[in-house]
């Protein structure tokens, strides 16, 4: 977000420019203050003495123990300098965006500054910013702004469908000041409102003005906490912070490697802002990691699930919360309706837009906003993944394993078994012998399997495959998931016969998988298995999944790993998705030639479990050396360009950051060294 500046705490997030100013700015990376995925700031700007001040220093990074801070001036000249200077100061706490304004005089008089903020709210879904080409039909929302004895409230309804009582939606920002405004005026239509101030500043004096914009999205009924400055707000989450960065084990203690220490504390230090809230079985409390920023602040199935495991030995909290949380959520009814067979995921989009979910499923994406609220999205609870379910199986007994603690796989037992079920029936396994999807995209336009975007699971020649397909990483992670759920039922659960059904079932699945998925002539897996069976046979760099689900024998996992790491595939920083030189390759593509640091991380571990040390050590340099260049924070996903192309990693320009499976990649490669 090149001139825009993040602050992120427990599910809410701003983005400023430089001067701190929110413009309503869309695209890549929209501005304004966001909680719940909807936009509660979309105009914050700041005048003094009637025009934009002029920028001496812009906002630096925010850390965990300081708040955002520019410094501005009014106009002014060689011959008449500014007569005081502006220091701005920015946090997120709260719901909240909290900022201190302070004016220093530059004169040996008493000044009068005159200082104004123009706010608004548009109130956005976060669908709506996105760029993919939908429009949604809200002619019946109303947005209203109220003058307030210290600020403004702005308000946003929408009423219940067919008309019933009360707004069926309603949210609001909350804009108060100390000292509050000496008025507030509207400057053009809308609900834009413009407050000022005319602060009296001592002769080399100073005077401050406090500001708190509070989010309450529709169903919070808690009101706006008080105003507090930035620096005080700073101070608690830097405290709540600590407590997870620097819980122990440090990765400093664990590893000489100071670069790869410093990827380990940077991703540390951004999960511990992109965990949000979420409820347990029981309607417990928790907090679990999201996505990414901008548009993934939200649980998601797959990204928590591996983010958990990759984090695992250093904050086992993270997969206990995640588990819990996903557990909750776990399909219980058909939506939409059964078809005939397994595959039930035959309706399109529009309003009631179907969420794929089927009993005993793990859901993709769970989302709490406007559209997700009226179905005109269908991701408020989203099912369409193929990976959530048997990776949520993986972690549990991962889980278990690591704490020596089963008490969790006692009380999720009975999702568990849901999930070993929705992989033999809906997923396919019993009927087709391999987890599959219908090949229906998901609603955002893609695939089921985490190459969700457009045509990403292709043949050779470009061709996208039709369903129901069965991708190779689905099926290891299928195979693994059988083998840690038997274990599960065999030590914790005390049912010897599921556990001999589901180790049955994990051997046959590998033997078919080397008969089925293994292209002789390119001595390679196939990306996937298209509805008649046939191979795509596009090279990916989905084999380094298969290493680490363990499904491959020792011979065809150590061919695999050796090939993974020829130039075509690694291409210094990391390893492609896609072979270079294949027709469908394009670098920067999201899925067909980009590089994916959770993508390699799993690839690291799996070749650290087939003993292919000097292949694995390549990769884990090329990815800290590509940290390094990021100010150790690795992106969500980078151009596929090699070092023989440009001497630094090429950023892919939509990419998340910061970004949860990124931010864990470092642990995992930590892990796979040790």
């Amino acid at each position: 977000m090149t001139g825009h500046h993040l602050l992120v705490h427990d599910g809410t997030f701003a983005v400023v420019t430089d001067s701190g100013d929110i413009s309503g700015a869309c695209g890549a990376s929209p501005d304004g203050l966001f909680s719940r995925d909807a936009r509660h700031l979309s105009r914050w700007q700041l005048t003094v003495e009637g025009s934009s001040p002029e920028l001496l220093v812009a906002a630096g990074q925010a850390g965990p123990d300081r708040p955002l801070a520019a410094v501005l001036t009014p106009p002014g000249s060689g011959h008449e300098p500014p007569a005081y200077t502006v220091f701005r100061e920015q946090a997120v706490a709260d719901r909240s965006l909290a900022e201190r304004i302070r004016l220093t005089s530059n004169r040996p008089v008493p000044t009068t500054a005159r200082v104004s903020l123009t706010v608004d709210a548009d109130f956005a879904d976060q669908f709506e910013l996105r760029t993919d080409y939908r429009t949604y039909d809200k002619t019946d929302a109303v947005r209203t702004a109220e003058a307030l004895q210290d600020g403004v409230a702005l308000g946003y309804e929408r009423p219940a469908p067919g008309g019933g009582p009360g707004p069926e939606w309603h949210s609001r920002t909350v804009i108060t000041a100390v000292p509050a405004p000496d008025k507030v005026t509207h400057p053009a239509s809308g609900t834009a409102r413009t407050l000022e101030w005319r602060v009296l500043l001592p002769p080399h004096g100073n005077g401050e003005i406090v500001l708190q914009a509070c989010a309450l999205p529709s169903g919070t009924d808690a009101e706006p906490p008080r105003v507090q400055p930035p620096a005080t707000a700073v101070a608690g989450l830097a405290q709540e912070n600590a407590a997870f960065t620097g819980a122990d084990p440090r990765p400093r203690d664990l590893i000489g490697w100071t670069e790869l220490a410093r990827a380990c504390e940077q991703g540390l230090a951004d999960l511990a802002g992109l965990r949000v809230p979420a409820v347990g079985p029981d309607g417990e409390p928790l907090r679990v990691p999201a996505a990414g920023i901008p548009w993934f602040l939200a649980l998601f199935g797959r990204d928590s699930l591996l983010t958990s495991l990759f984090t695992l030995p250093y904050r086992p909290g993270l997969a206990a919360a995640t588990l819990a949380a996903l557990a909750a959520a776990q399909g219980t009814e058909y939506d939409p309706p059964p078809a005939s067979g397994w595959e039930r995921t035959r309706r399109g989009q529009g309003q009631n837009a179907p969420r794929q979910e089927q009993p005993g499923r793990i859901a993709h994406e769970i989302r709490h906003g406007e559209l997700a609220r009226f179905r005109q999205v269908p991701y408020g609870r989203y099912y369409g993944a193929v990976d959530a379910t048997p990776l949520f199986l993986i972690l549990l007994h991962a889980y278990t394993e690591r704490t020596a603690d089963d008490a969790l796989a006692r009380r999720l037992e009975p999702q568990a078994r849901a999930a070993v079920e929705w992989m033999f029936q809906d997923g396919g396994l019993a009927e087709l012998g391999r987890l599959v999807y219908g090949g229906v995209p998901v609603a955002a336009g893609g695939d089921q399997s985490w190459r969700d975007s457009p045509g990403a699971i292709c043949f050779s020649d470009g061709t996208p495959a039709q369903g129901p397909i069965a991708v190779a990483g689905a099926q290891g992670y299928a195979y693994d998931a059988l083998l840690r759920t038997a274990a599960l039922a065999r030590k914790t659960w005390d049912d010897a016969a599921l556990a001999d059904r589901l180790e049955e079932a994990a051997a046959q699945l590998s033997g078919r998988f080397h008969r089925e998925f293994w292209m002789p002539g390119q001595e390679f897996p196939a990306l996937a298995l298209d509805g008649e069976g046939r191979q795509v046979d596009v090279l990916a760099s989905e084999a380094g999944h298969l290493l680490w689900s363990g499904i491959l024998d020792p011979q065809h996992g150590a061919r695999v790993g050796r090939r993974l790491l020829e130039p075509d595939f690694f291409s210094g920083w990391g390893i492609r998705t896609l072979a270079a030189g294949q027709v469908p390759y394009h670098p920067l593509s999201w899925h067909k030639g980009s590089i994916w640091p959770h993508d390699n991380a799993l690839t690291v571990l799996g070749l650290a479990r087939y003993g292919l040390t000097e292949q694995a050590l390549a990769v884990v340099r090329g990815l800290v050396e590509a940290a390094a260049v990021h100010g150790w924070r690795l992106p969500e996903v980078m151009a596929g360009y090699g070092r023989d192309e440009h001497p630094t990693p090429v950023p892919y320009p939509h990419s998340c950051s910061p970004q949860a499976w990124a931010a864990a990649t470092p642990l995992a490669l930590l892990s796979a060294l040790i």
